[in-house]
């Protein structure tokens, strides 16, 4: 059964069942109208819902199906853009991970080179991938993009999510996560987006049966209460396409509720961060998937400062585990090529 048929007819409002080969570019008009438009959500709305980037999924298969093992590594990384082509190949090499749940991908934006990040990791490591929308990026990005690529342009201007696999992927989906705008409405000067937070989720066939990952990212301008409502919207979702399979889920969950001392929270984040006590009502289990370290680091312009968090998880149902780890996301020299470390967990089949 697909996703679309255990969604039910008509899908839930905010999934997005469309897979195609290539995510079209938005048409130079968008980016003057935004620039002309009230900053209110009925402008944000008509400009954003019916672009058909924020409408589909770009999903290929990896070259050769790799036959998994008894063994499978899942790992979820954060990549900050995924400035760093080579240094993150590199990672995801050492890492051994045979799927890898992927936040914050540009796609034909300057401060990445205006490459397709996801693609070209994808390529380098004999990957198949689901690429998803989930900002388009009205500029060159933060304060520090803006200075260090002023007179630039994007070719494109895509910012996402993505899942890659060694393994094929059967099905695939984008679950949005809250009801956008947040970025247009009360964005920092000079970075205005259109869209939405946002998830995709994957049926994949290993050796031992199908599982669904699920790749997150939760909004970083939010407090306890929105992440929680954030994955409320996720687990009815993922809940309905797992239909009894075996789930992980993972990413960027923002949970700068936690102090950095785990010894403070680590027998119950529930009490800090209420989306725990909504993931265990789900049967998701988090202790065997994570360590207690934080997954925050100092990029070399020496952006971000501590205190640092754990803002990365996996979450886990139905699924036998070992050797969970976080792992530095440095290169050869040891500087930092993202703000957060890679998390991983191995998966035993049963």
């Amino acid at each position: 059964m697909s996703f679309a048929e255990r969604l039910g007819d008509p899908l839930l409002p905010n999934v997005v069942a469309s897979a195609v080969p290539a995510l079209p570019k938005p048409p130079a008009a968008l980016f003057e109208e935004a620039e002309r438009a009230e900053l209110t959500r009925a402008e944000h709305d008509r400009l954003a819902l019916d672009l058909p980037a924020f409408n589909a999924l770009e999903v290929k298969q990896a070259p050769l199906a790799a036959p998994s093992g008894p063994l499978l590594r899942i790992a979820a990384w954060n990549a900050e853009r995924l400035k760093h082509r080579a240094p993150s190949a590199a990672l995801l090499a050492a890492s051994g991970a045979d799927v890898l749940l992927l936040t914050e991908t540009d796609c034909g934006m300057a401060r990445s080179g205006n490459r397709h990040t996801t693609a070209d990791l994808a390529g380098d490591r004999g990957m198949g991938y689901a690429y998803g929308v989930e900002f388009v990026e009205l500029g060159l990005g933060d304060d520090r993009e803006r200075r260090w690529h002023r007179g630039e342009s994007n070719r494109t201007g895509f910012h996402g999510n993505a899942l890659l696999s060694r393994l094929p992927i059967e099905d695939a989906v984008l679950i949005r996560l809250d009801d956008g705008a947040v970025w247009w409405l009360d964005a920092p000067k000079g970075q205005r987006r259109l869209g939405w937070r946002m998830a995709v989720a994957a049926r994949l066939a290993a050796a031992s049966g199908p599982f669904i990952a699920v790749s997150v990212h939760l909004e970083s301008k939010s407090d306890p209460a929105d992440r929680a409502r954030q994955v409320a919207r996720l687990l009815a979702a993922v809940d309905r396409l797992a239909d009894g399979l075996p789930v992980v889920i993972g990413g960027d969950f923002n949970t700068k509720a936690l102090d950095a001392d785990a010894a403070l929270w680590w027998d119950d984040p529930a009490a800090h961060e209420p989306l725990f006590a909504a993931m265990a009502a789900s049967d998701f289990d988090w202790r065997a998937s994570n360590t207690r370290e934080t997954t925050m680091r100092t990029l070399p312009d020496g952006k971000p400062q501590p205190p640092f968090h754990r803002l990365d998880w996996l979450f886990t149902r139905g699924l036998a585990l070992r050797s969970p780890a976080t792992v530095p996301a440095v290169d050869e020299t040891g500087a930092a090529i993202s703000d957060h470390d890679l998390v991983m967990v191995e998966i035993v089949a049963g």
